[in-house]
């Protein structure tokens, strides 16, 4: 990647709506040759996706928790990680060295939605030993946008 693709990156990261004509401007090029450099940004797997920023609490999912779970084994994996994927409440799951074997951070609607998640969805699965649940109070910081060289990130 060149510092083109990082200034690509930067703009659509603050600005996914960002049209190809005010892309190019901030790039010095034409916007044919923008879109191409984006299409090929997109078909590396750079940029993977585009999407709204939500307001959870505003959506009604005002609840955040990370949920530490530990498998008996590595064979109870594969039925986890199909749960994790079909759990629309499950934002991230990060498998982790240390205490635990994955950390989850799920948005809910409440403690009765975190409860049945925890009761019923994960522990209900075979070769979970446990899990520890932390609830989150309130957010300093939460960003989407990846970390980028210095030099790299557009003002």
């Amino acid at each position: 990647m060149d510092s083109l693709d990082y200034k690509i990156i930067s703009a659509i990261m603050n600005n996914g709506r960002i049209t190809w004509s005010e892309l190019a401007g901030l790039l010095g090029l034409s916007s044919p040759a923008t879109a191409d450099r984006v299409r090929r940004l997109e078909e590396q797997g750079v940029i993977t996706g585009y999407t709204a920023l939500i307001d959870a609490e505003s959506a009604g999912y005002g609840l955040a928790a990370l949920i530490a779970v530990s498998l008996e084994r590595p064979e109870h994996r594969q039925g986890f990680i199909e749960l994790v994927r079909k759990l629309p409440e499950v934002q991230e799951c990060h498998h982790t060295a240390g205490d635990d074997d994955y950390i989850l951070k799920l948005r809910c609607r409440g403690t009765r939605d975190l409860d049945r998640i925890i009761s019923e969805e994960i522990k209900g699965l075979p070769g979970i030993v446990r899990t520890r649940t932390t609830i989150i109070l309130g957010t300093v910081k939460e960003t989407p946008h990846v970390p980028l060289p210095p030099a790299e990130r557009t003002p």
